[in-house]
């Protein structure tokens, strides 16, 4: 028999899950955490009581935030993770042969042993050898390398919590100086239709680093609204026009013809962002 967990995204809007079981759940330094079985989803990653993703829908999310830039970078070698403790962009992006190197900085170890043990399919990537696990705080820990990543991607939680610095200004600037001088980056941008104030402030904060800068839009069935966003900042290719167009890869929602499309944005969109 299954019972409800409600998800608060305000005072006036929440959405409600029905539960066949909660799996595991723990308080660690940082979060609630806990792994429980949607009766829709199926099993899933639920922080401080907000879907992080599930089973059924994690490939929409962790394709896209993955796939884009690597494929828009000619020769992807050496990758940055900041956040994506469940390990599924990490699957992604060790897909590309290129690839040498993934670091991965994770703030809360047990995101990961809770993923390795409840969501295998997910967290798969983590025996690779090529993939550097990093139990540290990604703010602090990008101020230290430079000119050293050709890509850094940003698969952080909510603005909220331990995530809440990962969207300043500053740490921005320091991804930026992270990379190789045609690195791109890429960050999940929460939903421009119930946080377009923050969506638009991230924009621009992201476009004052990086003179290319790009949204571009994905729909996840267990986000909010389930329309979702990630940001683009690039120094040298444009991911509308220089991306490689036959990928070698299996997916299950990345094609070239979506990466094109996904840039195309609403007019409401393009209106918030001038």
């Amino acid at each position: 028999m299954s019972y409800q967990f409600v998800e608060e995204h305000s005072s006036a809007y929440k959405v409600q899950w029905g539960i066949n079981e909660v799996l595991y759940s723990e308080k660690t330094p940082y979060q609630n955490l806990s792994i429980v079985d949607f009766v829709e989803l199926g099993r899933a990653l639920v922080l401080d009581d907000a879907v992080q993703t599930t089973i059924q829908d994690e490939f929409y999310y962790h394709e896209m935030i993955a796939h884009v830039p690597l494929f828009t970078h000619p020769d992807p070698r050496d990758v940055l993770i900041i956040g994506g403790g469940d390990g599924g962009t990490a699957r992604e992006v060790l897909k590309h042969k290129s690839v040498r190197r993934v670091d991965l900085v994770e703030i809360d170890e047990r995101v990961i042993a809770a993923c390795k043990k409840y969501l295998p399919e997910i967290s798969c990537s983590f025996d690779d050898p090529r993939l550097n696990v990093i139990i540290a705080d990604g703010v602090e820990y990008i101020k230290r390398p430079e000119n050293e990543y050709d890509v850094v991607i940003i698969d952080s939680s909510d603005p909220v919590g331990p995530a809440i610095e990962l969207f300043s200004k500053d740490f921005y600037k320091d991804v930026y100086h992270s990379l190789r001088p045609d690195g791109i980056m890429v960050a999940q941008t929460d939903s421009p239709c119930f946080n377009a104030k923050f969506f638009k402030e991230i924009f621009f904060s992201i476009s004052a680093q990086f003179s290319l800068t790009k949204a571009y839009l994905v729909c996840v069935p267990s986000y909010i609204s389930g329309f979702w966003s990630f940001t683009l900042g690039s120094k040298k290719y444009n991911p509308v026009e220089d991306y490689r167009k036959e990928p070698v890869i299996a997916t299950r929602f990345y094609t070239p013809e979506l990466h094109k499309a996904s840039f195309v944005l609403p007019r409401f969109i393009e209106e918030l962002l001038k």
